[in-house]
């Protein structure tokens, strides 16, 4: 499996950005080709108590799967909307993941 990480540093406007993370790029996130599981936490620390806001995972089947929705037009437009609410940008992680079986 391969995971991808989306860290969010303190937007300037905390609600701005959950209005628009929750009623329009999380839709988007939802239509990635080959997306298998996606969560996300916000206001994960307080105003000034820690470097991040929110942070987003995404899985998929392997790094192609990755790539390819990504490369997609639904990925370009994933993409092309993270400067309409990030402010403070946003830390992109990819990476192969194991899973402990329990």
């Amino acid at each position: 499996m391969h995971k991808l990480i989306v860290l969010y540093p303190e937007p300037a406007d905390r609600a701005a950005f959950e209005a628009h993370y929750r009623d329009t790029h999380l839709p988007l996130c939802a239509k990635l080709p080959g997306v298998q599981d996606i969560s996300f936490s916000l206001g994960i620390s307080a105003p000034g108590e820690g470097p991040y806001f929110a942070v987003f995972e995404a899985t998929f089947a392997d790094e192609a799967a990755l790539g390819a929705a990504m490369s997609s037009p639904e990925g370009r437009a994933v993409e092309a909307d993270v400067p309409n609410y990030a402010t403070g940008g946003a830390t992109v992680l990819t990476f192969p993941a194991e899973v402990l079986p329990l």
